[in-house]
């Protein structure tokens, strides 16, 4: 619990991205998507990961905290005891979700909260942003109920980073493919600038 306090300290200066990763094929990229972020002046890293997405990337790429389902249930003992995803809550400035898969998605649309990263989704802060990217099969992302749950994803004031179009691992060939890390944090380093402006103006 101690090293948990530790790990999730706010520093004065310091923004923190919190980095949710879920079971698309895509989350291969989040070594890559953590190197990257970190290499942003200012900027401090945790990811937080479904069970399914463990499946495609290897842990010991990835130079920051990794939390998983299981953390939750192991640092909860008693009711003095932190909740990490309320813990996870208040430490980030920023939520990326990269990639976020067909299933995770439809969760987070209907509020679902079953596990750490739906749960520290649930509970976000939404005057703080988040951003999602999506990332399926062409044959799910054409499929009616995906723009209605993107959609709604929206309407709760979520931010979309659009998927692309090209060829899949799957061989398939079409829109699905989560954007490009660097997409992505090009606009991470876009809300990193918002705080000077306003500092600025006043």
């Amino acid at each position: 619990m101690s090293s948990l306090k530790t790990d999730l300290l706010k520093t004065s200066g310091t923004f923190n991205v919190l980095v949710g990763v879920t079971g698309s094929v895509a989350a291969l990229k989040l070594p890559l998507l953590v190197s990257q972020l970190l290499e942003l002046s200012g900027v401090d890293v945790r990811v937080v990961t479904t069970e399914h997405a463990k499946h495609f990337y290897n842990s010991a790429e990835v130079s920051v905290k990794i939390y998983s389902d299981e953390d939750e249930w192991e640092l909860w003992k008693q009711r003095s005891d932190p909740v990490l995803h309320i813990e996870l809550r208040r430490w980030a400035d920023l939520l990326v979700i990269a990639p976020l898969d067909a299933n995770s998605l439809g969760k987070i649309a209907s509020g679902i909260c079953d596990n750490l990263l739906t749960c520290v989704v649930r509970a976000w802060d939404t005057s703080r942003p988040l951003l999602f990217c999506p990332a399926m099969n062409t044959a799910m992302w054409l499929h009616p109920i995906t723009a209605q749950q993107v959609s709604r994803l929206k309407e709760f004031g979520y931010v979309e980073i659009p998927c692309v179009a090209k060829k899949l691992v799957c061989g398939d060939e079409g829109k699905g493919a989560m954007a490009e890390v660097s997409t992505i944090v090009s606009l991470v380093k876009e809300y990193l600038q918002k705080p000077d402006e306003s500092s600025l103006e006043a």
